[in-house]
């Protein structure tokens, strides 16, 4: 990280929405998505991207136990929160699982059903026995 992303950070600018950490071929750990803006947009870089991968510090331990869990079907490594601790940027990750198809299909009802019961309350009626 650079001194523009770290001041970035620290005073709250910094969105992991949509980011994940992959682990490469040569066991070495990067965020991948995470949206840091620059410090002073004035000041920075004309070159300067805030979606670019960093690489990430953890100890061999850690990557070894981390690969042996991403390496199993289905299970991905998500950012959970960014935060400081002594002066140095810590990153809270855990593994996620996705979900399955019938798992999408019940949320996509539940919606549907939801979005009916609004559109029936907004319209006065209350007989919600058709739903």
């Amino acid at each position: 990280m650079i001194g523009q992303e770290v001041k970035s950070i620290k005073t709250g600018h910094v969105s992991i929405k949509g980011s994940y950490v992959v682990i490469d071929k040569n066991s070495e750990v990067f965020l991948i998505g995470a949206n840091i803006p620059p410090y002073q947009p004035k000041n920075s870089p004309k070159d300067y991207n805030p979606e670019r991968s960093r690489k990430l510090l953890l100890r061999k331990k850690e990557i070894n136990y981390l690969i042996g869990k991403s390496q199993v079907k289905g299970l991905t490594l998500i950012p959970l929160k960014v935060y400081t601790n002594k002066g140095k940027i810590k990153l809270e990750f855990g593994i996620g699982k996705g979900k399955k198809k019938f798992d999408k299909r019940e949320n996509i009802k539940r919606r549907e059903a939801n979005k009916e019961i609004e559109r029936a309350l907004k319209r006065g009626r209350t007989d919600l026995t058709e739903i």
